[in-house]
């Protein structure tokens, strides 16, 4: 199983996040679906919701399924920041 990695550790201890889920929930208020739709109609994952809500790193495979159930592409999903 492939994961992004979200987070690099500094070398005075600081995470910085790299990949965030942020379009992830506006993608969602856009199309009108709330977590409770996900969790109910597609099976998602109280702690998917969870891992996306604190930006923990999570499968190519669960970001594919996503973008199936939003009908989106993966920007919709997650953001690369530097």
């Amino acid at each position: 199983m492939i994961t992004y990695f979200i987070s690099l550790r500094l070398h005075e201890g600081v995470i910085f996040t790299v990949i965030t889920y942020e379009p992830f929930y506006e993608t969602l208020r856009q199309k009108g679906i709330s977590t409770y739709k996900l969790i109910n109609t597609y099976n998602v994952s109280r702690s998917l919701i969870d891992r996306l809500k604190h930006n923990k790193p999570i499968s190519t495979q669960t970001i594919d399924d996503l973008c199936t159930y939003l009908d989106c592409r993966v920007e919709d999903i997650l953001k690369y920041t530097k």
